[in-house]
């Protein structure tokens, strides 16, 4: 679809080309009138001369004597013409060289403008005629002028108007656009806002709008805001309804060993494993909620100060391995969710605890994309096993406790980022080695 940008501007540079067009147009026609005009009183004030030149002569008929008329009427084919038309006697200017006009019919008292497109050298003329009557005869005057000159002059103006017209259309279509632009710049900083917003690095629109866009602005940030509290509740909803049934979950687990089931194993298997595959959700949620903690959601996460917390926490819960976590990850913000950041990283950490004899290396980088290395000295995998650990619910040693469901997790985390997981096995401890790689917006 065409942008609101390009409507408006191809809008209104259509209106702008038809009121310049009209204009020009307008303005044409105008000059051409009012040259035509002066060229007209020119011409009847010469009819008036050349009327006041016909005298009776010593025979008592009317002749036009031309003694009086200018110069230009002399000159052969000068582009002023006349003839007067006394009864059927015809006196031609000697401009016309014995060539005639055509003279309308006219009563005394008529008078006719009318163009000629064919004058005494084919170029066009612009006739008065008119009809008197003197001495009782009827007398007809028809006298031209060149429109050659005038039509030269009304082009070179026209084509000059037209250039400054021309000129002043860009200047006004351009001003429209530059105009429109400004106009419609809150709109791309409220979508480059809505990009941060995407990516972590604020929460609300801040940017200043329009009267006209204001309420929408405010009902995106009302509900912006209903999301970020609906999401909270939801989790803290879940970790405490995972809190809740671990008790429940725990009976169900003594009643699963109970002897009254020994002539039943089948069916002591069916709720064993029904009862484990609701223990593994139950373990996964609450996790993911002490990972995540009781914070607020933050802005964006700091790989250095999140990961340094967290390290400690893992610490403290494998204190029997007494493990040395081994953290480098730059200060500064990473604008992907929190949570999702420290569900993934923690599920990555939490299992080279697991495995990792001593030693972990934690590594988070910046390039093209956010890399999170994680490594353990641990007895690692190759081939076939670094294929099947991110399966859900898969553990290639069931001495392990687990569930298996923490690097399947990392991996459902990495895809919708648009990003992937990579196990192999680590180089500098030996181990086990899971990177993620996510692309930076």
């Amino acid at each position: 679809m065409i942008s609101l940008r390009q409507r408006l501007n191809r809008g209104l540079a259509v209106i702008l080309c038809l009121i310049f067009v009209t204009q020009w147009l307008a303005a044409d026609w105008v000059i051409r009138a009012v040259a035509e005009k002066q060229m007209t009183t020119r011409l009847m004030e010469d009819a008036t001369t050349l009327m006041d030149t016909i005298t009776l002569d010593a025979n008592g008929q009317l002749a036009a004597e031309s003694i009086h008329m200018g110069s230009e009427y002399k000159l052969a084919f000068s582009g002023h013409y006349y003839v007067v038309q006394v009864n059927d006697q015809l006196y031609l200017s000697p401009s016309l060289q014995n060539q005639t006009l055509a003279l309308p019919p006219l009563l005394p008292g008529q008078t006719k403008i009318y163009h000629l497109a064919n004058g005494p050298q084919q170029q066009p003329l612009l006739t008065l005629a008119q009809g008197f009557e003197k001495a009782g005869y009827r007398i007809g005057i028809s006298i031209s002028e060149d429109l050659s000159s005038v039509d030269h002059d009304i082009t070179s103006i026209r084509l000059a108007y037209f250039g400054l017209t021309l000129l002043l259309l860009c200047c006004a279509i351009a001003l429209q656009s530059s105009d429109i632009k400004r106009s419609l710049q809150p709109l791309a900083n409220v979508g480059r806002e809505l990009d941060n917003i995407t990516t972590g690095k604020q929460q609300q629109i801040t940017v200043d709008v329009p009267a006209e866009i204001k309420p929408l602005v405010k009902e995106v940030n009302r509900l912006l805001t209903l999301v970020v509290r609906r999401l909270q509740q939801s989790r803290t909803a879940i970790g405490n309804l995972a809190h809740a049934l671990k008790p429940s979950l725990a009976l169900l687990f003594r009643v699963a060993e109970h002897p009254a089931f020994n002539d039943y194993p089948e069916l002591r298997q069916q709720l064993q494993t029904q009862t484990d595959s609701i223990h593994r959700a139950i373990e996964r949620e609450l996790k993911r909620a002490r990972i995540a903690g009781n914070q607020q959601a933050s802005i964006a996460f700091n790989p250095a100060a999140e990961l340094t917390t967290l390290a400690q926490l893992l610490q403290t819960i494998y204190a029997d391995k007494q493990l040395e976590i081994n953290v480098s990850a730059p200060d500064v913000p990473v604008y992907f969710d929190r949570e999702d950041m420290l569900g993934m990283i923690g599920n990555l950490l939490d299992n080279a605890c697991k495995w990792a004899t001593h030693t972990i290396n934690v590594e988070i980088s910046f390039a093209r994309t956010l890399t999170i290395s994680v490594a353990d000295d641990g007895p690692g995998c190759d081939g076939l096993d670094a294929q099947l650990v991110t399966q859900r619910g898969l553990r290639l040693d069931e001495s392990i406790p687990g569930h298996g469901l923490g690097l399947a997790i990392v991996q459902d985390i990495a895809e919708f980022y648009e990003g992937e997981l990579q196990i192999s096995r680590s180089q500098a401890l030996g181990g086990f080695l899971a990177t993620v790689r996510l692309p930076l917006n």
